[in-house]
């Protein structure tokens, strides 16, 4: 018996479909294993998952909330994942873009909002942009892994973040702890009623999402983005420039995820401080694949992934879970995505060698 792989032709939107609910679907029973392993009920943990994401208003917000900056990471992901750029630095690309608001917020925070959060905004997609730009130019110049690249940038990030907040921007009324001062609310971005859904970020990133859907289908530009990523070859046959592509893409990869940044700071902490993101540039990347790479449906992943997140907190508090749970959730699917995005790529035959 032998086994062999071969590629499959360009498969339908219904075998993509069910190959994407599948690998979804599969991962809950591994999951329930890791439930047993801690001697919870699976059912029972589910359900403490769903009410506390979709239970209630509170619950609801809390899910658009961590939904918001899912949403920005994984459709710039996306985008760059089409060309055959392996983007895994969007979380330093946040934490970037936090820090470049940052900087505008402490520098300025006492003109008017309608001039200052403007200028955050851009300041952090120009933060993210050109962190993307960074490990975009070692691949078309010098040819290096991006995935390697741009996940150790992820690090940098990091780190400079902690040496600014430990250090020169330490704020003097923050009782010793690694924070800057707290902006002034001239620079807070306006939140929906009582929520901390701040909504001036949730619509761009809808709006983010339906404009990038219809550049990648209607312009010249999304039709040499995804030629270069489909088939290489026939885009240097066409004269596209992949460098081009990529760094344009990259720009709005890293820009968009560095919006997400400055909605974390100008939205909710009003500051800067270490451990602003829970990891919303890694887990953006299951939700792209999830989403098949399409920015609408990323969207709609964001927002499950958001209730993932409020669902896993639920389930520190109510069932006594440790913090590292969701990460166990979010590795358990990336695995039977990718899985099952191989499978879809690929078949598998298995030959009978004859009996002599």
């Amino acid at each position: 018996m032998r086994i062999k792989v071969e590629p499959r032709a360009d498969p339908t939107w219904k075998l993509t479909l069910a190959v994407t609910v599948f690998s979804a679907l599969i991962a809950l029973p591994i999951i329930a294993v890791i439930f047993w392993g801690f001697q919870v009920n699976p059912i029972e943990a589910y359900s403490v998952i769903f009410e506390g994401a979709f239970g209630d208003w509170y619950g609801f917000s809390e899910t658009l909330t961590k939904a918001i900056p899912l949403m920005l990471c994984a459709i710039g992901l996306s985008v760059a994942f089409q060309t055959g750029f392996y983007n895994i630095g969007a979380e330093g690309q946040l934490l970037m873009g936090a820090i470049f608001s940052t900087y505008v917020a402490l520098q300025w925070g006492e003109l008017p909002s309608i001039i200052i959060i403007p200028l955050m905004l851009v300041a952090g997609f120009i933060g993210g942009g050109l962190w993307g730009l960074i490990p975009t130019y070692l691949r078309v110049r010098f040819e290096t892994n991006e995935v390697i690249t741009t996940l150790m940038m992820n690090y940098i990030a990091s780190k400079t973040l902690e040496f600014l907040v430990y250090g020169p921007w330490k704020g003097a009324d923050e009782w010793g702890f690694p924070y800057t001062s707290k902006f002034n609310v001239n620079t807070w971005i306006p939140t929906w009623g009582f929520t901390r859904i701040h909504t001036p970020t949730l619509v761009f990133a809808v709006l983010s999402g339906i404009a990038l859907f219809f550049v990648l289908t209607r312009t010249k530009i999304g039709f040499e983005t995804r030629i270069v990523g489909k088939n290489p070859e026939a885009a240097r046959y066409l004269g596209i420039s992949y460098q081009r592509i990529f760094m344009i893409v990259m720009l709005i990869s890293g820009g968009l995820a560095g919006i997400a940044g400055f909605g974390e700071v100008a939205g909710i902490q009003h500051r800067l401080r270490p451990g602003i993101s829970p990891g919303y540039g890694f887990t953006a990347i299951i939700v792209a694949w999830l989403g098949r790479l399409h920015p609408i449906s990323t969207m709609l992943v964001a927002v499950l992934f958001g209730g993932l997140l409020v669902g896993g907190e639920m389930l520190q508090i109510r069932l006594g879970l440790p913090a590292a749970t969701i990460q166990l959730f979010n590795g358990v699917f990336l695995l039977t995505i990718l899985s099952g995005e191989y499978l879809l790529r690929n078949k598998i035959i298995i030959e009978r060698e004859a009996r002599q």
